[in-house]
């Protein structure tokens, strides 16, 4: 790769963590009709549902020696020497953990990791509408971190905060308005593309429109996330999300996985990926009724960019994992819902029907008698 050869990458996984099992806490009731509350992160390794364990050695990218390109050109001096003190090269061996929670780089000697750090920490705190004065606001997000918009992008749209954190929406959803959902790691919206029979409940099925990650030539409204005319060639690269400005700096890219609906270039630029719809796309399943999300696929990829240096012309995008956050309703919370819910709004809709029914008898019968007298 140094000598400007293709990266080739190889997938390896699924090595999967137990996460969202712990509660909200600091849950607060305030008087505009907001709860305010904090998510903990926690993640339990699960090795029944992984290939290997957390031991497994990876080859993988060194991220302190791939940001030598991206560091002003005065400090090259100074991290050129911190490089060759240390003897490490572009590429490494690290464990799956060391990987995801963190090593101490040899370069920098600070702690890198994926999600360094994520245990025993909090997501928020989040302000969300009750729903009490309006039942169409309900879940809806009014703050997170105490801010009514972010503070990345510099730009009204690009900042804004909407819609819920996506467990949950207001009820009685109607299928021809967007979802809008907002993640930590993403804020986005989802677009409704049918109807999925999940364990006999009907529900919405929402997933990410292409045009979420379109070049913002393409799509505008993406213009204000294009913060790097080089690494965007522009601003005309599709399919990745420069997140830097909210990681402290750092030069991390999120995409689909497998750069799914990414330009065709970030694609050829390497060996290995084989992009699919199915298999890469991110879904919420949501029951109609209640607004819930019984089913739901997040599925992001981190990259990292690398180049240019002396040999190597154009910048590269190299991924680094791609995460598959899933979750899915039980077969006993399914029964429940039909047994409780669902067949009283049945019961419901059929004392609603033959209520209407009796009254167009009862109206029958009147204009009957009428006639008759």
């Amino acid at each position: 790769v140094q000598e400007g050869a293709k990266p080739i990458v190889q997938e390896k996984g699924p090595y999967t963590y137990r996460t969202r099992y712990l509660m909200k806490e600091n849950i607060t009731a305030n008087s505009n009709n907001t709860v305010s509350f904090s998510l903990p992160s926690g993640a339990i390794f699960e090795p029944g549902l992984s290939v290997g364990s957390e031991q497994d050695v990876m080859v993988i990218i060194n991220i302190a020696v791939a940001a030598y390109s991206l560091i002003p050109q005065g400090l090259h001096f100074i991290l050129n020497t911190m490089i060759n003190n240390s003897g490490v090269s572009l590429f490494q061996n690290r464990t799956v953990h060391e990987l995801l929670w963190g090593y101490t780089d040899p370069t920098i000697g600070s702690v890198i990791g994926v999600f360094y750090p994520y245990n025993d920490t909090y997501d928020g705190p989040y302000n969300v509408f009750s729903g009490k004065d309006d039942i169409s606001k309900v879940a809806l997000i009014d703050r997170w971190r105490g801010h009514a918009s972010l503070p990345f992008w510099d730009d009204n749209y690009c900042d804004m905060i909407n819609g819920s954190d996506a467990s949950s929406f207001p009820p009685f959803v109607d299928k021809k308005k967007t979802l809008y959902f907002f993640s930590s790691d993403i804020c986005r919206l989802g677009l409704f593309t049918g109807s999925v029979d999940l364990k006999g409940i009907e529900v919405y099925r929402y997933m990410l429109p292409k045009m979420t990650l379109a070049a913002p030539t393409v799509n505008p409204d993406n213009m204000c996330y294009c913060k790097d005319p080089v690494l965007t060639l522009n601003c005309t690269v599709a399919g990745v999300l420069d997140i830097s400005s909210c990681r402290d700096g750092t030069p991390i890219l999120i995409s689909l996985p497998h750069f799914l609906h990414g330009s065709p270039e970030l694609v050829e630029a390497l060996v290995g990926l084989n992009p699919n719809e199915d298999h890469h796309s991110t879904f919420l399943d949501v029951e109609p009724i209640t607004g819930f999300t019984l089913n739901f696929a997040k599925r992001l990829q981190v990259n990292i960019m690398y180049g240019p240096s002396k040999k190597v012309q154009n910048n590269t995008i190299i991924p680094i994992l791609w995460l598959n956050e899933t979750a899915t309703l039980d077969d006993a919370t399914a029964d429940r819902l039909k047994g409780e819910l669902f067949s009283r709004v049945e019961m419901l809709e059929a004392v609603q029907i033959s209520l209407m029914v009796i009254g167009v008898v009862l109206c029958v019968a009147f204009e009957l008698s009428i006639k008759k007298i």
